[in-house]
């Protein structure tokens, strides 16, 4: 496998983690809140996420950047994908700093924001992938 090759799988992989890992985190967070009142599950749960998913965010970011500076294409063709990126790791950022202030509701509602923005994210890349 050449470097670039194993590059591109290591980029795959984070962003599956990134984004697999919210959508389920979703569907975890909807599930302990109807088992159970007690916060505390909630915050270890968002604390063991946070710290595999900042690093899959990380290495997704650290990797598309080697990739798409390894493509040659301009990077004025980046800037959908690039846009979203750091949109995605700005809100979820404030949304980890303002969570415990935030009503149940409000943070739902980034929540989807931020899965809905990952999933686009996939959109632009697909996008930027050369045709047959």
């Amino acid at each position: 496998m050449t470097t670039l090759e194993y590059v591109k799988w290591v980029h795959l992989l984070a962003a599956a983690v990134w984004t697999g890992g919210l959508i389920v985190l979703t569907f975890l967070v909807l599930a302990i809140r109807k088992a159970t009142d007690d916060v505390d599950v909630l915050r270890a749960t968002a604390r063991m996420f946070s710290k595999v998913s900042w690093s899959a965010f990380g290495i997704a970011v650290i990797a598309g950047a080697w990739l798409y500076t390894d493509s040659g294409l301009p990077w004025s063709q980046f800037t959908t994908k690039g846009t979203l990126v750091v949109s995605v790791g700005i809100l979820t950022l404030i949304h980890q700093i303002t969570a415990k202030y935030s009503s149940p509701a409000v943070r739902g509602i980034v929540q989807l924001v931020i899965v809905l923005l990952s999933i686009g994210i996939f959109g632009a890349a697909v996008a930027l992938v050369p045709g047959p």
